[in-house]
Order: C-alpha cells, then structure tokens, then sequence
C-alpha cells in the first residue's frame, strides 16, 4: 500500500490518473474515502493524489499535540515524494484549512484552491466551551454518546431525513475512528490560528463550496472566504450539510469540474 514517511509517521495516500495535480484533503472524522464520488471523474483528466491525515484512515495514528501547519507539511512531503512541483490544493473542512495555509505558505506549490465547507478564522468561542468536556468525557464513556451531535454537525437536515444508509455507514466510521487521535486533532482545531486577514495575499484562483444545510461550519464562514480571496467564486449546494461530497456528489463533482476546466483548461 502507498505511505511516506514524513515526521515519524506514516501517511497513506491513493494516487490515480494523469494530468495536473490536485491533492484532495477530508474532513476531521473522515478519511480519503469521503471523495469516492469525485476521484473518478476527476481522474479522467487529473493526476489525483487522496490524502489521509495522520490520525485518520490509514495513517499513523497521532499521540502528540499538533498544528494545522503540520498538515501542510505532510503533504508538502508527499508532493515532493511523488515529484509533483504544483497541485490544486481541494480540501473539506480541515482540508480547506490545510489548503488556505499552504497557499500562504507555500504559494508556489499551489496553483489553485478548491475550498468546501470550511473556515479562514480561529475556532469560535462558543464552539470551545461546548467541545471542552467532550475530551475528558470520551476517555471515560468513549465516543458512542457523542455519536448524535457529530451526525448532526456533519450531514444536513435532508441527508438525515432522506438519506438514513450514507448516514448510518458514516456514524459507524465515526464510531470506529481512534479517539486518542480525534482528541489531538479536536484540540489542534481549538487552538487553530485565524487567517482571515490574511485573504487578500492568496492571488491564486480559487473555489469556494458550502452546503446550504451545514451545521459545523455554516454558509456564512464560507461567504467571509470568498469575499476576503481576490480572485474567487462562491458556489452554494441546497439539500446538503458539511460532507457535500457525499450528500450531493453530483452537483458537488459539476461545480469542481467546471472550474478545473475554466482555470486550468
């Protein structure tokens, strides 16, 4: 199976296609599966690398405190290992997050951002308060009790109601994820930095998807995206709650395509 070595760790990926680059990052819970809808089409004219974090799937599992950073240098390293100079950076959540700070820090590695369902800014305040017992609760009852909320704040309203197998196969992944890794990546999600003011440097063109219905991370995080990013277009999903992906693959797949087509031909 493909891992790299990268801090210790190991990182598992999918490669298929050829053509440009674009490396795909999931949502906190998630893995690469969560793109299993897009991949193929995107791979008819697209080198696709899918990247699990570390900590999810089948990469290292994580017992260390981390930064969002970190991320971007996880697949920095895998870009170098696979000898890929530029690549779309699309991400989901923390993938967005991941990709807006990769076009920061390394804007010559990215050549144009997909972003869905995501934020620039630091964690809310609010949100803190209501995830800070859920750490120490887990060690004690385990992930189960929470499993309802993290449903809620993953699909939409529609999903829940019209969608009950994606649903029920998700929650049992959820179910499954190591929760020594989902604390550190919760808490580096706390204490995540803001880069809100920092918008206007990506020149890069960029992306910008939301469901309708998202919960976790609502359609307004992603209107302030777009209106801080110069160069960028703003794509909103109905009947779909924070994994797009998975709750609206169609649309979601159309919209990323036309852009790749608009932008990179």
């Amino acid at each position: 199976m493909p891992f790299i070595e990268t801090q210790d760790r190991q990182i598992f990926y999918r490669e298929v296609g050829r053509g440009p680059a674009i490396v795909l990052g999931h949502s906190f819970f998630c893995c690469g599966e969560m793109w299993r809808h897009q991949v193929p089409e995107l791979a008819k004219a697209h080198r696709v690398i899918n990247v699990d974090y570390r900590g999810h799937g089948r990469s290292s599992p994580v017992r260390e405190d981390f930064e969002v950073y970190d991320l971007v240098e996880d697949s920095v390293a895998l870009l170098d290992h696979l000898e890929i100079e530029q690549a779309v950076w699309a991400g989901l959540s923390v993938g967005g997050m991941t990709a807006m700070r990769a076009a920061l820090r390394y804007p010559e590695r990215v050549s144009a951002l997909i972003l869905l369902d995501t934020d620039a800014g630091a964690e809310r305040a609010w949100i803190k308060i209501k995830n800070r017992p859920m750490g120490s609760a887990t060690r004690l009852v385990g992930l189960r009790p929470f499993l309802p909320a993290i449903v809620r704040g993953m699909f939409g309203s529609t999903t829940c109601r019209e969608n009950r197998q994606l649903v029920e196969e998700w929650k049992n992944r959820f179910a499954a994820a190591d929760l020594e890794s989902m604390r550190h990546f919760m808490a580096m999600l706390m204490h995540r930095d803001s880069a809100v003011s920092r918008l206007g440097e990506i020149q890069m063109p960029a992306l910008v998807i939301v469901g309708a219905e998202d919960r976790a991370l609502p359609p307004p995080l992603s209107r302030r995206i777009a209106a801080g990013l110069p160069n960028s277009s703003l794509v909103e999903i109905p009947r779909s709650g924070h994994l797009c992906t998975l709750e609206q693959p169609d649309a979601v797949t159309a919209a990323m395509l036309d852009f790749l087509e608009r932008h990179l031909g």
